[in-house]
């Protein structure tokens, strides 16, 4: 089966600080992976460039075979970011954000048609943020926002979700809704890359992990990503130590 993510020996720089240093990376599609790293670990920098968003000093990504600008044209990728990267002031009600995901399909007046109006509601039910819909996004609780993001990922019909921390100030009931919700896309056969510090819910989240510090040390199975000596790979020496006290 071919990957639908395809990073291949990727080099990111920020002046003199490297953040990416050959990554390579397939994730296939129907399933969810787990993005582990501490901070400055390159994560956020490795999403970017799967957006496109970042362009690389050397290597190449292809989204279901084409360059990341093209997959973005054609809608085949959708983005989840962090909370702090949105602005929740901004007047603007759930159902407008997921319509949002529609925008590439309405031509230059971006009047919405039928089609654009049921594939939004589909999104807002199977999201359960129907009875939300004319909320202004500011008033969702820290989950809900995050569920507003993938439903407008939903309603664009990406095949290729990118989850950036979206467990970060999300309780733990509204963790689960959500972890219920990726599992049921990639069983539809999207492919979801989720970066995530929350390493307890990864078993139930994820099929696979791979571990990032500026390259990625593993990639593989769930279980065998948190054995103590991977992570003490990944964040450090006193991540050994405590699992050995445990």
């Amino acid at each position: 089966m071919t990957a639908a993510i395809q990073v291949r020996d990727v080099v990111v720089r920020y002046g003199e600080v490297l953040a990416l240093d050959g990554v390579t990376l397939d994730v296939a599609p129907g399933r969810v992976t787990g993005l582990i790293g501490m901070n400055g670990s390159g994560k956020s920098t490795l999403f970017k460039t799967i957006m496109g968003l970042v362009r690389p000093d050397r290597g190449r990504v292809l989204l279901e075979g084409a360059d990341p600008g093209a997959a973005r044209r054609r809608g085949v990728v959708g983005y989840v970011p962090q909370s702090e990267d949105v602005d929740w002031d901004f007047p603007v009600g759930v159902r407008d954000v997921v319509m949002m995901g529609r925008y590439g399909r309405q031509g230059l007046t971006r009047r919405p048609r039928p089609a654009d109006h049921g594939a939004v509601a589909e999104a807002l039910e199977r999201a359960e943020l129907a009875d939300y819909a004319d909320r202004q996004i500011g008033q969702l609780s820290g989950g809900q926002k995050k569920r507003v993001f993938v439903a407008r990922a939903i309603a664009q019909g990406a095949q290729i979700l990118l989850l950036d921390e979206p467990f970060a100030g999300v309780d733990k009931r509204s963790e689960a809704t959500l972890v219920r919700l990726l599992r049921e896309l990639a069983t539809d056969g999207r492919t979801i890359l989720v970066s995530t510090h929350d390493l307890q819910a990864l078993p139930q989240l994820a099929d696979e992990a791979a571990l990032l510090l500026r390259r990625v040390l593993f990639h593989g199975p769930v279980d065998q990503a948190l054995r103590p000596a991977n992570l003490a790979l990944t964040f450090g020496l006193d991540v050994l130590d405590q699992a050995g006290a445990a």
